[in-house]
């Protein structure tokens, strides 16, 4: 059995010393990028290997392709090869808490093809809280030989947000806090607002108080709102850099809604060229 959106810590545990898996630790900070691999270090699910947002999910910026660009595809193969992961094995990812950097991992496999990948409901917060067993140190697994090609149709650029500004046909979603999108306290990218005609779909409205995802049907039910009649292989998720907006898709998918699409470079690739037009308008 393929496990592809969601895995609960108590199946992790009946597959820890399972050789068919593969475990990648996610844990990262936006405002602390070594904090992730530290703690990794000091204690990390056994046999989980690290993997950087920064380093191995990020590729190039140019600072008008966004703050987390997508890989080179046959360099993020590379990647994918040294931590030692090919097409026959069932990837687990997770992050501290609340999955958005292991969403990213999720997404960016099945980008190349790769469907048996899971994140882990409630992260290593969960599992730790639980009792169960942790080790510190580097862990390695033998590098294999990846091939993969990435699937087009699970991605939009600019150009193609551009031709659906207010279209009744299609939906962008959101996946910034609220007060982000609305153009209040945005720390992290130089311009404030969001993208003309989104609907907001805060990420972190997919979870429960402890961190685990909604059950399907609610998650079914909140999208379907979000959507208003759109169906959902016509949205788009994007974000501030392409991060948070994975965890609204992988909350789709668990959620039996399938078909939408990343805009990889998101709101902080958008709002790079000021010819763009954005909510709220400048004055």
């Amino acid at each position: 059995m393929a496990f592809t959106t969601l895995i609960d810590t108590s199946t992790l545990a009946n597959h820890l010393h399972d050789p068919s898996f593969a475990l990648l630790d996610c844990r990262f900070k936006l405002d602390d990028p070594g904090w992730g691999l530290h703690q990794y270090e000091v204690a990390h699910i056994p046999g989980a290997v690290f993997a950087d947002l920064d380093r191995d999910l990020s590729g190039k910026k140019t600072g008008t392709n966004g703050r987390h660009p997508l890989p080179d595809p046959s360099q993020f193969a590379r990647t994918l090869g040294r931590l030692g992961i090919d097409e026959s094995v069932q990837v687990v990812a997770y992050d501290q808490d609340v999955s958005m950097f292991a969403s990213r991992l999720w997404w960016m496999l099945r980008w190349l093809g790769h469907e048996s990948v899971a994140v882990l409901d409630g992260g290593f917060a969960k599992w730790q809280s639980e009792g169960r067993a942790v080790r510190g140190g580097p862990e390695t697994r033998p590098a294999r030989t990846f091939a993969g090609s990435p699937r087009r149709e699970l991605t939009a650029d600019a150009s193609e947000i551009a031709g659906t500004l207010h279209s009744p046909g299609a939906r962008l979603l959101d996946a910034r806090a609220p007060e982000r999108f609305r153009g209040e306290n945005e720390t992290l990218d130089k311009k404030a607002g969001h993208i003309p005609g989104a609907a907001n779909h805060f990420y972190q409205s997919n979870l429960n108080d402890d961190n685990t995802f909604r059950a399907r049907d609610e998650l079914r039910r909140r999208f379907e709102e979000s959507l208003g009649g759109v169906p959902p292989e016509q949205a788009i998720s994007y974000c501030g850099s392409g991060v948070t907006a994975c965890h609204n898709l992988l909350a789709m998918e668990h959620g039996g809604l399938t078909g939408a699409r990343l805009y990889p470079g998101s709101w902080s690739e958008w709002s790079s060229d000021p010819a763009r037009p954005t909510e709220p308008s400048e004055s």
